[in-house]
């Protein structure tokens, strides 16, 4: 099957001669949930920018669904891989909710019939259809991320890439945006994220990429941010319950827990064994 997104020694160096791309090589499979990891400065945001032609590659090559990402492809690229900024104010900037999710179904010239289907749809995926006829400058942080979310899902692309989703957010927003995420990995969009938050990646992510100064330090299941050597070389820290696991040996459970319905299980399998 060829993969959703293809990443071949991708290289990239911005014009003041910071180097931020390496040699980057990754592919992702359909409906896949990627987190890309790794310190500030690795290279995660232009990573993301090439995914949907942004950024075209310097060296090497970006593939979307087996198409090289390139000036004479990257409108279709575009179209197929949605792109969600940290901050949503960079990319909100219509006069209602409304036309803002509208914009990109008109730009892609579908009749209105359509595009009235897909903003209402995107808008309820994301609970703010009420919310349709506000202006965005008037909306709660975490709302401007949802709809900064619906715009792209109006375009219904096949992947979604998302930098630092819960940035900024209060733990109410970060589970309406996780519930968002896993409903539409449900739906079978493939979704990549970068963040520093190890807990999401573990608790979310069926794939993590740790990436460092351009390059990636590792990839695989999310046990790897078990590996407290790897983790702590690439700048950051081992998820919340992996680290009582590791830090209490006695607590013999293998595979090391990552969440917490992974640790209740471990936990009352010992239980179990002790009575």
């Amino acid at each position: 099957m060829v993969p959703v997104i293809e990443v071949i020694n991708l290289a990239f160096r911005y014009p003041d001669g910071t180097r931020a791309l390496n040699g980057v090589s990754f592919s992702m499979p359909e409906g896949a949930r990627v987190a890309l990891l790794g310190p500030n400065g690795a290279g995660k945001s232009t990573l993301l920018l090439h995914l949907n032609g942004l950024n075209l590659p310097q060296q090497g090559a970006v593939k979307v669904q087996g198409r090289e990402v390139g000036k004479k492809t990257k409108k279709w690229v575009r179209a197929g891989v949605g792109i969600v900024f940290q901050d949503p104010d960079d990319q909100i900037f219509s006069s209602t909710v409304w036309d803002d999710v509208a914009f990109g179904p008109i730009n892609m010239g579908l009749s209105s019939y359509d595009v009235v289907q897909r903003v209402r749809n995107s808008l309820q995926a994301v609970g703010m259809l009420a919310y349709r006829e506000k202006p965005p400058y008037r909306l709660s942080y975490g709302q401007k991320k949802r709809v900064a979310i619906a715009g792209v899902l109006a375009m219904e692309p096949k992947v979604i890439v998302l930098d630092e989703p819960m940035a900024f957010l209060d733990p109410a927003g970060k589970e309406q945006v996780e519930r968002i995420l896993d409903g539409l990995n449900r739906n079978g969009t493939a979704i990549i994220i970068a963040t520093h938050d190890v807990d999401l990646a573990a608790r979310w992510a069926d794939r993590v990429i740790i990436l460092k100064d351009g390059r990636v330090l590792a990839e695989g299941g999310p046990g790897l941010l078990t590996d407290k050597q790897l983790v702590e070389s690439a700048d950051l820290t081992c998820p919340l319950i992996a680290r009582v696991f590791l830090e209490l040996p006695e607590l013999d459970v293998d595979p090391v827990p990552l969440t917490v319905a992974q640790a209740v299980s471990g936990i009352r399998r010992l239980l179990k064994i002790k009575h």
